[in-house]
């Protein structure tokens, strides 16, 4: 079987789309990973093996799922298929007649790459029966390309490359050429020193002349202080190269993430987005550290080398041939490293979700008792992470051993010769001193260019990595013109919506949604958990765009409108409001460059803030949130209130905006908003009758589905899902 691409999972839950993606390439056709993620709905908890069949059927393959026994698999299976995996993880099964014959199979692990395995470790990982071995069934996606496949365009392979990562370093031209000027100093400074050693020992100690030797001295000393000023210097520029390109990089990367939709937060572990900041870290110490000083180990290499040519050939040829071994050594590992980088990406992922949990989630499991679990399942991932650190240690003590054993034979080697050279007169004592100098300089150069090559090699992963959030398609297409205008009629008429989560299969969180949410009126949302009212408010909110239906403002397409432009004019509050590390003033003016203090004394009075505000030492500029002052559910809620209605919108989205409040600070706001919701359009989702009564329209959701329609007396009236919802609230029968 020719050539098989192989690309490693980028993430921990990568693997199902990393197959696809692979033997989409094999066909002829690139995917980019956060394309078929989409197609696939992925999740959090990665994607199905259903899942991966729609995603494949989507790009034109023929797919179809199967049980077979492990005799059936090596009869039938002769193309690349996907095999279910230790039940948690997806494999591609490449078929090999000659290794069939020998019982063993070739498997493309998207976590570890290419594998040879047995039958028993074939039927160890792949069953998923209690049967005997003989008989027992594993689980096999079966993929065939058809017509449309060949006619369907694969996406570009494009993103971020080496190209636009050099790019950082223009930012620093100056700096840069200092910096070669600085090292080519350097250079001519290190260029005379075996010359000086060789005139000290030859010149003056064979002949006795002490004012030679101090004369000798002295140039040295001149030297090594220029040498000294010189360091100082480029380190300093190497250090503002270094903060340039890592603020460049790093504000690059936030731009992209504050471009994308908000849906991915929905799919994406934490950990993983923290660990690609590491990887921009990776990469602008590559640039500020690795490119530069290899530069100039090229520049020290041929120096020297010429140098060593003049003394003689034949020991420059014996340091070529031992380099050369030694970098072919170092290169058998570059594979080991590459698997080793993506697992350790894995397990810190794991560990900073982990850690973000315990810190964040802490009076939760000390309330559950749940100290001792969660600690041990911060403990697993140390293990993991111990277990895969004391393999790099043996890889590296490997490497470092056999680097070790053929450079010091290379100097044995080269000492000896030059010994003999100089017993038999070939050479001077003094030259043989500068002869190791210079071997001395020409190693350092080798191991600095083998750091360049592994340096490289991480960036390289890490650009990889990066890659998969740069080819995610930014909320604002500018491509296409959106609408950054309200049309006249504010009106938001949703017509036949359907709508299901990412890897929610066919069960709609929403299913045939039709109503009409009057401009300059206040519509309530009301219905058990989980009926779908947070769902459809997200929608509103652009969260999503991936629905079926229909959702139009006045008479403008809801998917025309600049997404950006619609949440300015958005005030929101949803269930999951944060409350950031800074002032209660920039909590509620977020976004906002200057103040209207009279509105915003007019706001913190309506939702009844402002005496809780003045009774802090420090007033508006008091610190709250994670490192500030501790604030109350309700306090919170009345902030995150505050915040929505100093927006001045023409639309406010509440998500149970009034549930932390207590029964008289309720009643005081909710009197409050009845004046600011004057003029604008109000959805409400919320539980509570005294929210909701006096809305003008109340929708009520069941099951995905819109069951009633109508005002507070009306619905009453109907005897159906609302009265009972009212009659379970108040206790009580109407």
């Amino acid at each position: 079987m020719f050539y098989f691409p192989i690309y490693k999972q980028l993430n921990a839950m990568d693997c199902g789309v990393t197959c696809l993606k692979m033997i989409s390439k094999y066909y002829g056709r690139y995917y980019n990973t956060s394309r078929l993620k989409e197609i696939a709905g992925f999740n959090k908890d990665g994607v199905s093996m259903l899942g991966i069949m729609e995603a494949a059927q989507a790009i034109g393959f023929e797919s179809f799922g199967a049980q077979l026994t492990y005799d059936d698999l090596i009869k039938e299976i002769h193309s690349p298929s996907i095999l279910h995996w230790n039940q948690n993880h997806f494999v591609i099964l490449i078929p090999s007649k000659r290794l069939n014959r020998k019982n063993k199979l070739k498997i493309v692990d998207p976590s570890r790459g290419l594998l040879i395995i047995n039958k028993d470790e074939l039927l160890k990982c792949w069953c998923s029966t209690d049967r005997t071995q003989n008989e027992c069934l594993g689980t096999i996606l079966v993929l065939r390309p058809t017509d449309n496949f060949y006619k369907m365009e694969g996406d570009k392979e494009n993103g971020i490359g080496w190209r636009r990562i050099l790019q950082y370093l223009k930012l620093t031209r100056w700096q840069i050429i200092q910096v070669f000027i600085s090292l080519f100093i350097t250079s001519i400074l290190q260029f005379v020193f075996p010359f000086f050693t060789q005139s000290l020992v030859d010149n003056g100690i064979d002949t006795k002349n002490l004012n030679f030797i101090v004369l000798v001295l002295l140039g040295q000393l001149m030297l090594i202080f220029s040498r000294t000023i010189v360091d100082f210097l480029r380190n300093r520029l190497l250090l503002n190269i270094s903060m340039i390109i890592n603020i460049s990089i790093l504000s690059d990367f936030w731009i992209k993430l504050t471009n994308l939709p908000i849906a991915y937060f929905d799919i994406h572990h934490s950990g993983d987005t923290l660990q690609r900041i590491n990887d921009n870290k990776q990469i602008q110490t590559f640039l500020s550290g690795s490119v530069l000083n290899t530069l100039f180990s090229f520049f020290n290499l041929f120096i020297f080398s010429v140098i060593l040519v003049k003394y003689n050939r034949t020991l420059f040829l014996i340091f070529i041939v031992s380099t050369i071994v030694y970098m072919c050594w170092i290169y058998l590992f570059l594979s080991l490293r590459r698997k080793i980088n993506y697992q350790s990406f894995h397990n810190y992922s794991r560990e900073n979700s982990l850690t973000i949990q315990l810190i964040q989630g802490m009076q939760e499991i000390r309330l559950n008792n749940a100290e001792q679990a969660k600690r041990w399942e911060w403990e697993n991932v140390q293990v993991d992470i111990f277990k895969l650190n004391f393999k790099t240690l043996t890889y590296n003590q490997f490497q470092q051993s056999g680097s070790l054993f053929i450079n010091q034979a290379k100097d044995v080697i080269i000492t000896f010769l030059v010994a003999k050279l100089v017993i038999n007169g070939g050479l001077t004592f003094g030259a043989m001193l500068a002869i190791q100098y210079i071997l001395g300089q020409l190693n350092s150069p080798i191991e600095q260019i083998i750091s360049f090559v592994q340096s490289a090699q991480d960036a390289k992963i890490s650009i990889e990595r990066l890659n998969e959030v740069h080819q995610v398609p930014n909320e604002e297409n500018h491509d296409k013109t959106c609408l950054t205008t309200l049309p006249s009629d504010k009106s938001i008429k949703i017509n036949q919506l359907y709508f299901n989560y990412p890897g929610g299969a066919d069960e709609f969180a929403l299913k045939n949604i039709n109503l009409e949410i009057n401009e300059g009126e206040v519509t309530a949302i009301v219905g058990n958990s989980g009926s779908g009212k947070t769902t459809l408010l997200k929608i509103l909110l652009k969260f999503y765009d991936s629905y079926d239906g229909s959702i139009c403002l006045g008479g403008v397409d809801f998917k025309d409108i600049n997404p950006s432009f619609w949440r300015s004019n958005c005030g929101s509050v949803l269930q999951n409001g944060y409350i950031f590390n800074d002032t209660i003033l920039n909590n509620i003016i977020i976004g906002k460059g200057s103040v209207d203090f009279k509105m915003l004394i007019e706001v913190c009075q309506s939702v009844n803030i402002l005496s809780f505000i003045n009774s802090l030492p420090n007033k508006f500029e008091t610190i709250i949130g994670s490192e500030g002052t501790g604030l109350s559910q309700g306090q919170t809620q009345r902030i995150l209130i505050a915040r929505s209605i100093y927006k001045d919108p023409s639309y406010l989205f509440f998500d149970e905006a009034t549930n932390a409040l207590d029964s008289n600070n309720e009643r005081y706001i909710s009197e409050n908003l009845k004046e600011i919701y004057k003029g604008k359009t109000v959805v409400i989702v919320a539980h509570r009758l005294s929210t909701v009564k006096n809305a003008n329209k109340i929708i009520v959701f069941h099951d995905g589905t819109v069951v009633e329609s109508g005002n507070h007396k009306d619905l009453l009236a109907l005897g159906g899902y609302y009265y009972e919802l009212v009659k379970n609230q108040l206790n009580t029968k109407n």
